[in-house]
This record gives C-alpha cells, structure tokens and sequence, in this order.
C-alpha cells in the first residue's frame, strides 16, 4: 500500500530537488559553453542553450589539435582500467585472508596494515621517488599502474562483507575437500560481488582523477594522463574558455558512464552492507 503524501514529505522532496538542480547548474553550464563560440561564452544573461553552435568545431579542436587529447584518453584508460582490475583481485584475496583464515598474528597483521593508512601519501613520495628510479619503474605506465595497485582502504571495506559471511558456508566447502582458493572463487567472492563492484567503481574514479602520483612520476608527454593533459590544454589554450570546457566535458563523459553502469551494484553493496546476521 502506498504511504498517503504529507506535506513535511512534500517540502522535502522540493528542497531536495532545488539542491539538486543547484548542483547540477555548474555541470549544465559547462555542457552548454563547450557548444558555443568563443563571443557567447560571457553572454548575459546566460545562454544556456546557445543560439551559434561550434560543437564540432571545438570538440575536434580538443581531441586532434596540438594538445592530441585522443592520446592522454587511451592513456587514462589503460592505467584506470589495470589498476581496477589488479587492486580489486589483490584486495580482495587480502580481504578473505585477514577475515576468513586463521593464522599466527594475523590480527596484529591487519591492524599494521590498517596503520599505514595513517600515513600521508605525501610523505612517502620521496622514498618512492627515489626507489622508482633506481628500479627503473620512473616515467612508465607499469609504475603508475603497482602504484595504485594495493589499497588499505579496499582491504578494510571488502574484508568487512567477507566477515558478514557465515562461517558454515566456509567449513562446509572444507568438509566437502575444496581448498581456500576454490572457497574464495566460487563461494565467498560471488557473495560479496556488489561489494567488489562497487569498490571497482571508486577505485576507477579515483585512479582517472588522480593528479598527484602522474605530475611526480611521469615525464614524457605521450605518457600523461587525463589530469595532466588538462592542465597542458589550459595553458595552451586558457584563453578560450569554451575549448577549456570542451576538454572538460571529454574528461568526465568516462566517469558518468561507469557510474551509470555500476549504479545497481553501488545500491546493492550499500544494502548488503547495511544487513546483519
């Protein structure tokens, strides 16, 4: 049955709706200024649908103009898309370790690597910088792939729905002569798939809008990724705003797609999570 409309309910459903719509404008402006000529970008009151359109005039300026923004995107999604990959096995197969086996220390273990979370990345960018050289791992993709490659944060949050497993679905698996990796592969990982999929899409996002950790390692231009062609774009062109957010727009097109795919599985993990026993 339905619940009957009230009107606290109402005037929160309309506020909830102006913030959005709020937060949505500066996202709309930008969509709408990488439409235009440059001569409308400033225009008031706001054009927000443009009366000249440049649309393909700007998007093909950005994509094979000087800055080759089609090469920093191959190069973004390469390294997004293996580091997904490889931090979600790693952290996953950690997290079924530390939640679902027993070993010597293995508490005391998790709680240390729980501490290097404490850690600033800064303060560590040193030590790295110099390792990466003499191990030759400096301005390459693979560097930057192992760099985001283990993640304390994916050990902690997929370990949590490994423990909300029942241990009786593990020790039947055992009685039944599966080993742990047959356990992990076919029993528990299914289990916690919305989980994996959900980490998968912050650890996507996070690796493509990650600026620090390309500006430090990376030196050779057809090397640069997203953040860093961005800010390449906008030296070279930082007079012309609507090439700026034409540049802008390309770059977030990625993350509006993994997130519209990965939705259902963003819902699902945060309801699982929210279920006990």
């Amino acid at each position: 049955m339905k619940e009957p409309l009230s009107l606290p309910k109402v005037l929160a459903t309309i506020i909830l709706f102006v913030v959005a719509l709020l937060f949505l404008l500066p996202f709309v402006w930008m969509l709408s200024t990488s439409f235009k000529v440059e001569a409308d970008v400033f225009k008031y009151p706001i054009q927000w649908i443009p009366t000249h359109w440049n649309a393909l005039e700007n998007y093909k300026t950005v994509w094979f103009g000087k800055a080759a923004f089609y090469l920093y995107y191959l190069n973004s999604i390469k390294v997004a898309v293996i580091t997904t990959f490889i931090s979600c096995v790693v952290s996953a197969l950690a997290a079924y370790g530390f939640s679902k086996i027993d070993f010597p220390a293995g508490k005391w273990l998790f709680l240390i690597v729980l501490a290097t979370y404490m850690v600033p990345s800064q303060a560590i960018l040193i030590p790295q910088f110099i390792l990466y050289r003499n191990i030759g791992l400096f301005d390459s993709h693979f560097g930057l792939v192992l760099l985001g490659c283990f993640s304390v944060l994916g050990t902690f949050m997929l370990r949590q729905f490994f423990m909300g497993i029942h241990n009786e679905y593990i020790e039947s698996a055992k009685i039944d002569g599966a080993g742990h990796g047959r356990i992990f592969w076919q029993i528990a990982f299914p289990l916690v798939r919305p989980a994996v999929a959900t980490y998968a899409i912050l650890r996507f996002i996070w690796t493509w809008n990650d600026y620090q950790n390309p500006l430090i390692f990376l030196r050779t231009d057809k090397l640069f990724t997203i953040p860093l062609a961005m800010q390449k774009f906008a030296s070279l062109n930082g007079e012309f705003y609507s090439l700026i957010m034409a540049c802008a727009v390309s770059a977030i097109v990625p993350l509006l797609i993994v997130f519209l795919i990965g939705q259902k599985s963003i819902i699902e993990g945060i309801a699982a999570g929210g279920v006990k026993g």
